[in-house]
């Protein structure tokens, strides 16, 4: 009995360090290496919660951190009180018979009760505020609306123009100025998706047939890395997020682009009669040539630096590539191999790799 009891308490010990080791270990999050770096010269941030860069993301970390310094708290203090009992109330040689029955005391009943409601009520209130700070229901004064529609396996942006004029449509990379307010509209074409970019903020869910907003504000420049949140089909690990901070002059210069009309197509005719000849212009709008919605806008594609939601860097060999066979880059894709031959092929990747 007194060996059996003996292996109890090292196995109890054992397992005490061992918890307490793990929750000690920085393990909030795991930083993912990024598919594609930036060409704009921002650096590249991690989608890791402890490096928030926004007021919302900055009071989710905050409040996650007082939860886990309370929680750590308790646990020293749990494990703490058993280990001293298991040592210091342990069997020893010479012990004969149970040892001394005390049962109930007032003062230890009152304080296993009141202190865990001191701290529910605690973490209550805490909560309460943060979500009041995150969940906002109207927009902070000044900021620049962004509709957010997400498909599968894609995002579209429809950036809102103050003075009354057509919204700038991209898809798959926001840019944003540095230290303004961003208001976002999110709603879903298809599947329930979920818009998360640590850094900015939490995650929202797209549900379809409602609607939902977040905000954020990037206080530094910066390219952000972010994910789809909410299994939405075979591609949802690769349904990407980049969001782009400049200063306001670098924004402007990109939103006036972006409004621009697609470049006037004369000079690649052939790549662009085959765009119109074939099943492009029902799925993909180009201003002035077509107004497919289907898939993400293409009328200034070579402005943005990845492909596939963020799959692969954006440039003429892995443009061509998708065009071969888009399932060799992203299995279950909506997009068809369009069987071209290499001169059609050749044309079209001309054509495409003129839209900027």
């Amino acid at each position: 009995m007194a060996r059996r009891f003996m292996r109890f308490n090292r196995a109890s010990v054992v397992c005490s360090v061992t918890m307490l080791a793990v929750l000690t270990a920085p393990s909030f999050a795991v930083d993912v290496a990024p598919i594609c770096t930036p060409m704009g010269g921002e650096p590249l941030q991690s989608t890791s919660i402890l490096s928030p860069i926004s007021p919302p993301a900055r009071e989710i970390h905050s409040l996650a951190a007082l939860v886990v310094g309370v929680c750590a708290a308790i646990f020293i203090v749990v494990e703490g009180a058993l280990l001293w009992a298991i040592i210091r109330y342990r069997r020893r040689a010479g012990d004969r018979g149970e040892p001394v029955q005390v049962f109930g005391s007032n003062p230890i009943e009152l304080a296993w009760t009141v202190i865990p409601l001191v701290i529910v009520f605690v973490l209550a209130l805490a909560t309460v505020r943060t979500i009041k700070d995150v969940q906002r229901t109207e927009p902070p004064a000044g900021a620049l609306t962004v509709d957010v529609i997400g498909h599968q396996w894609w995002w579209e942006y429809r950036i809102a123009d103050e003075d009354g004029g057509p919204p700038v449509v991209t898809a798959n990379e926001l840019v944003v100025p540095v230290g303004r307010p961003v208001w976002l509209r999110l709603a879903s074409a298809d599947v329930i998706h979920s818009w998360w970019v640590p850094a900015l903020n939490g995650k929202t869910d797209l549900v379809p047939g409602r609607f939902s907003n977040t905000w954020f504000e990037a206080e530094q420049p910066g390219t952000f890395l972010g994910q789809c949140a909410e299994y939405c089909g075979t591609q949802h690990a690769n349904m990407l997020l980049r969001v782009r901070a400049v200063d306001d002059a670098q924004f402007e210069s990109w939103r006036t682009a972006q409004a621009a009309p697609a470049r006037d197509p004369a000079s690649f005719a052939a790549g662009h009669s085959i765009f119109l000849r074939l099943a492009c212009m029902n799925c993909h709008a180009i201003d002035g040539s077509s107004s497919g919605a289907f898939g993400p806008n293409l009328t200034h594609l070579m402005s943005r630096e990845t492909i596939a939601a963020g799959m692969a860097p954006l440039n003429r060999d892995t443009l061509r590539a998708w065009l071969v066979d888009p399932q060799q880059l992203k299995p279950g894709c909506n997009m068809p191999s369009l069987q071209l031959t290499d001169p059609e092929l050749d044309a079209l990747v001309d054509y495409l790799s003129s839209l900027n």
